[in-house]
């Protein structure tokens, strides 16, 4: 008698020996101790199997694409399985958690045909840590082939816990802006747990199953093919990729699901498999993005800016208070300044070129809001409507560029439509061609956009800031939520959370205390780290906050995770050069003590953490095994 084997496993052994194995095929990592288990079952159905140490991570699954014109899902065989190929890619991050990446995979194509001997791929790279797959049709057409279901699916145990952010209902919110990946997290739900909203889970999408936690998310995600999220689907009993709502696109007739040309392919689903220390070590976000456009990167300059309007609101749009900023940033020695919503009225193009030339003085540029326009949203702020067409894009582009502008802020995008990708991959190219760096905000999340376009430096995607400054539920959550995001959001894309209020924050009680603030600039990624600290506030911190603050790097050598649980504390290493800085936050509002390695270090440092009787206390500290007791809600900086 066969005990303690699942349906799911059952499928994959009669799959297996019905067929003598010529329908099924394994690749495994590099260090032998992931593997990938795939094939045709019984049922004409492709499928995958995940194992870790040999135990199972993502039980059997389905995999598939319906097009409009041919099922790719069910009626299939295997025509033949590749050999083992050794894929090695090295390249270069110009900001977040590493610079210098090298990616090894071991690679297998599973070549299938449907009924009616059409072909369809799905190509499997397994890495230490990481399982990617995407499908591919490789034969040619005329006409324009459409995806109108996507079938893959990511089954956990019935006990896995997760970490979900839902994806809200499109057209709600403030003047119909949603969907913007700015929800507040579940954490540590069932997988079954129903979304909210209905819609699903935004990704990356982080899962704890026995030993193992799991990212999922995607990347390598082009202008021909729309942006995916989680559902769980109860039939399948599994997470399923789902595509974009009816009203998520560039225009009412304008593509939605996926739709183009043979050859085609997809994006990668990237799933990070490990410890914790695994995931936040993992660059599969990049690994597999699509590479550079340009090696003509001189203008990019990753670094900090200066914002008046996180704290001080629309009246800080203003000439007087925009230089006061400049100064701001002068002194800090950062080196750009965003001015928001509505410049364009509130201060004049004639003052922003006297603006500019004062930047210049001050060794800063400046960044300047965008809306961006269009008929999904009904934000009145502007300037709008100078990127909904190439001849726009590049006349505003070319005017920034002229006029010395640094960079811009797009705000309030439409959805996850395939058109909608399309409009980020355009404007993200013009601004390219005039050397202009880019933010998106109230947008999608970025899926390794960082390495295609080097002028991509961060976005928003997150429930941030802003929303902390508009409401008291949402600061009394941030401190679990902040501790929560290098797991997730954060995990491989720049993330514009705008952080840090050192002395208060107008009409609000902040929970984190002005050392789990202090820590934010190096725990969080973003290629350009805006901070809401404004003067005043900076004015009251001692000088050794200040003068720490005047050296925050935004890219890294090298990033270790050091404790952590995902929303409990998340301890972090990073190194730029041979300077260490190891930030720490608690995201839970109780005391605790954390036992760190700091061995790998090997000069001494200083300390900088919450005061018994005052707001922050310096001290020194040596590297080795080392204790760091924390407030409820506390935060810690070190640096070597």
């Amino acid at each position: 008698m066969i005990k303690n084997i699942t349906y799911a496993s059952l499928l994959l052994i009669v799959a297996s020996c019905s067929t003598g194995n010529k329908n099924t095929g394994q690749v495994e990592s590099p260090d032998g101790k992931l593997s990938v288990d795939f094939g045709v079952n019984e049922k004409e159905q492709a499928y995958y199997l995940v194992k870790n140490d040999n135990k199972v991570v993502i039980d059997t699954s389905l995999l598939g694409l319906v097009r409009k014109d041919a099922n790719f899902f069910e009626g299939l065989r295997t025509a033949s399985v590749s050999s083992i190929e050794k894929i090695t890619d090295s390249y270069t991050m110009l900001h977040g958690k590493k610079k210098e990446i090298t990616y090894t995979a071991n690679q297998r194509v599973l070549h299938l045909e449907n009924k009616d001997a059409q072909k369809m791929d799905i190509v499997f790279n397994v890495s230490d840590n990481g399982v990617a797959f995407k499908y591919k049709f490789p034969d040619t057409s005329e006409d324009v082939k459409y995806i109108t279901d996507e079938k893959t699916t990511f089954r956990f145990s019935p006990d896995a816990k997760a970490w979900l952010q839902p994806m809200s209902e499109a057209k709600t919110g403030w003047e119909h802006t949603n969907p913007s990946y700015e929800e507040h997290y579940k954490m540590a739900v069932p997988v079954n747990t129903p979304a909210p909203m209905h819609q699903g889970w935004v990704f990356p999408a982080l899962f704890n199953t026995g030993d193992n936690w799991v990212s999922v998310s995607e990347t390598g995600l082009g202008s021909n093919y729309c942006a995916s999220h989680l559902n769980y689907d109860k039939e399948l009993k599994g997470m399923k990729i789902t595509f974009p709502q009816q009203e998520e696109r560039f225009a009412p007739d304008a593509a939605l699901t996926p739709e183009a040309k043979l050859p085609w392919e997809t994006p990668w689903r990237i799933i990070a498999i490990g410890s914790l220390a695994d995931l936040t070590a993992s660059t599969l976000g990049t690994d597999l993005a699509d590479k550079a456009v340009t090696t003509d990167t001189g203008f990019v300059n990753p670094g900090i800016a200066s914002w008046s309007w996180a704290i001080l609101k629309d009246n800080s749009i203003n000439f007087e208070t925009t230089r006061q900023f400049i100064d701001y940033a002068h002194d800090m020695k950062w080196p750009y300044c965003l001015i928001d919503a509505d410049w364009h009225k509130r201060i004049g193009i004639e003052k922003i070129q006297e603006l500019v030339a004062y930047g210049r003085e001050k060794n800063v540029k400046l960044i300047l809001w965008y809306n961006s326009a269009g008929s999904w949203n009904s934000v009145p702020l502007g300037p709008k409507d100078k990127f909904l067409t190439a001849e726009g894009r590049e006349a505003e582009f070319k005017w920034l560029h002229d006029n010395g502008i640094a960079g811009v802020k797009i705000d309030f995008f439409g959805g996850d439509g395939q058109s909608m990708i399309a409009y980020y991959h355009d404007i993200l190219k013009s601004a390219l061609k005039h050397q202009i760096l880019v933010n998106f905000h109230g947008a999608t999340l970025p899926r390794g956009w960082q390495r295609t376009y080097p002028n991509f430096v961060t976005a928003e995607a997150i429930k941030g800031f802003e929303y902390i400054t508009f409401d008291q539920n949402t600061a009394d959550q941030a401190p679990s939520h902040m501790a929560m995001l290098p797991f997730t959001r954060n995990l491989y894309d720049p993330m514009d959370f705008t952080p840090m209020a050192l002395d208060s924050i107008p009409n609000i009680n902040r929970r984190s205390t002005s050392a789990f603030e202090l820590a934010l600039p190096t725990l969080f990624l973003s290629g350009i780290q805006h901070l809401a600290e404004v003067p005043e506030g900076m004015a009251k911190m001692p000088d050794y906050v200040v003068t720490y603050l005047k050296d925050i790097p935004t890219v890294w050598d090298e990033s270790r995770l050091l404790a952590g649980y995902p929303g409990k504390d998340v301890v972090i290493a990073r190194r730029k050069g041979a300077t260490w800085f190891i930030t720490g936050v608690n995201g839970e509002n109780k005391p605790k003590e954390l036992n760190i390695d700091l061995s790998f270090i090997k000069k001494d440092g200083y300390l900088i953490t919450d005061g018994a009787t005052s707001l922050f206390e310096k001290a020194p500290v040596k590297p080795g095994k080392t204790a760091v007791k924390l407030k409820p809600y506390g935060g810690f900086v070190m640096k070597f």
